[in-house]
C-alpha cells in the first residue's frame, strides 16, 4: 500500500470535509467513494466517534478497516448521557438494562479479551462501575456478582 490514514469519524456521518477530506485530498483515491464506504460500514454506530483506517495504493484502490468505539463511548451513547460521574461509587449518572449491557458487549466483543458474551458483559459492567452507571438499578459491582452467580445466564447466552 502507498499509504495509510487513521481518523476518528462520527458513525454513518463522515463527509469530505475535515478530518477526512484534507487527509484524502492529496491521495489518488476517489474521496466520495471512501466517504460512502465509511458511512455504510459505520452506520450502526450512528454519531459515535469510530476509529477508521484507510489504506490506499498508488492506483487509487483502497481498503477500509473500521474499529469499534471505546466501551465508555458506547455506554454513553446507549444510556444517553455526556459525562461520567466524578464520584462513581456515590453519584450515579445513568442506569442500563441487562439488554443494553448485552448490546454493548456484542458490539465490543471482538476487541475484548473475553471468550464469551457473559465475560464480555462483565468487562462492560466494569467500565459502568468506573463511570457511575448502574445496571437494573443496582451498583455495577453487585450486578457483576449476580452475573457470576449465573442469574443472567439466560439473557447473556450466545
Amino acid at each position: 500500500m502507498a499509504g495509510t490514514i487513521e481518523v476518528l469519524v462520527p458513525g454513518g456521518q463522515a463527509n469530505p470535509g475535515p478530518p477526512l477530506g484534507p487527509e484524502l485530498g492529496p491521495t489518488p483515491v476517489d474521496v466520495q467513494a471512501v466517504v460512502q464506504q465509511i458511512n455504510d460500514e459505520t452506520a450502526a454506530f450512528d454519531g459515535t466517534e469510530v476509529p477508521v483506517t484507510v489504506d490506499y495504493d498508488d492506483d487509487g484502490s483502497f481498503e477500509i478497516d473500521v474499529g469499534v468505539p471505546p466501551t465508555a463511548a458506547l455506554i454513553k451513547d446507549e444510556a444517553g448521557f455526556e459525562t461520567g460521574s466524578g464520584e462513581p461509587q456515590v453519584e450515579f449518572v445513568a442506569d442500563l438494562s441487562v439488554e443494553q449491557v448485552k448490546t454493548i458487549a456484542e458490539q465490543k466483543k471482538p476487541d475484548l479479551l473475553a471468550y464469551d458474551l457473559r465475560n464480555a458483559a462483565k468487562e462492560v459492567v466494569g467500565t459502568c462501575a468506573s463511570m457511575g452507571v448502574t445496571i437494573e438499578g443496582e451498583d455495577a459491582r453487585e450486578f457483576k456478582e449476580k452475573v457470576d452467580a449465573g442469574e443472567y445466564d439466560d439473557v447473556l447466552a450466545e
